[in-house]
């Protein structure tokens, strides 16, 4: 585990360079701010970056794509002003954390003005992109707010192929601010699809329970949430939650403000508000 001795006021540590966790170190990294440290990329960088098909991190198995570590869990901590913007590794994104394979978790922590690059058809994530989970495991988030994300697609969260369980959270006011969508638009650069998360893939699952998605924005599909099962096996659970007023500036699923959705049944809603 790692945790920070920074006494027992709040700090806040801007990083000089990415943090990297390498795939031939501990299989189970947990980085554990105590809710006294934020993790500043100064505008400047992405915050934390973990990808098991990166050779320069070690390679520790021969199918990268889905091995089940390292496991990472991101815990009492909090991101802030982290920047992805001109990354272009696995497509890029994730200006605060990304990663690819392994598994990743996020427990009782804070996003706050993320940004990654402004226009793209298919890359996301201001706060976190996601690739590759090992067996298709779902993310999981819980007891964590991200506000103030800005990104083409997906201003909190945004991932291809990968599940995720959302409980009890808050995303509000995030922004996908990309334009022509995806595919893009002839004349466009793509993207502006899903104001805080961007889902994209085959089999997948979402899954928001006990949360609030709320004030995001999308220049074009799904202010709240952009899914998109491209052979239509995917689903989507709402429960207990409260959506409203998430623009989509372009397109939305008719009855369920906010979400523009392609899946194999529409989006099982239960116990919630969406408006």
């Amino acid at each position: 585990m790692i945790t920070f001795d920074c006494g027992p006021d709040p700090v806040t540590i801007e990083l000089t360079a990415t943090a990297e966790v390498r795939n031939d170190g501990h299989p189970d990294v947990v980085i554990d701010g105590g809710g006294l440290v934020t993790l500043s990329g100064g505008g400047r960088r992405r915050i934390l970056y973990m990808n098991t098909c990166d050779r320069a991190l070690g390679i520790t198995t021969s199918h990268c794509q889905d091995q089940d570590h390292p496991r990472l869990t991101v815990q009492h901590l909090t991101f802030a002003d982290g920047n992805a913007t001109g990354e272009t590794t696995e497509g890029g994104g994730g200006g605060a954390v990304f990663v690819r394979g392994g598994r990743v978790k996020v427990v009782d922590s804070r996003f706050q003005g993320n940004k990654c690059d402004q226009t793209g058809p298919d890359l996301g994530g201001a706060a976190l992109r996601v690739l590759s989970q090992s067996g298709n495991r779902p993310v999981h988030v819980t007891g964590s707010t991200f506000e103030g994300g800005v990104c083409s697609n997906g201003g909190a969260l945004s991932s291809i192929g990968v599940s995720w369980v959302v409980l009890n959270s808050v995303l509000s006011g995030n922004s996908a601010i990309g334009r022509g969508a995806n595919p893009a638009r002839d004349g466009t650069p793509g993207g502006g699809s899903g104001g805080a998360i961007y889902v994209d893939g085959n089999r997948f699952t979402v899954r928001i329970a006990g949360s609030v998605v709320e004030d995001n924005r999308a220049n074009e599909g799904g202010g709240a949430v952009f899914f998109v099962s491209n052979d239509r096996s995917g689903t989507m659970s709402v429960e207990g939650s409260t959506l409203r007023r998430n623009p989509s500036a372009g397109f939305e699923t008719p009855g369920y403000r906010g979400i523009f959705f392609l899946g194999a049944a529409d989006p099982a809603v239960s116990g919630s508000v969406i408006q």
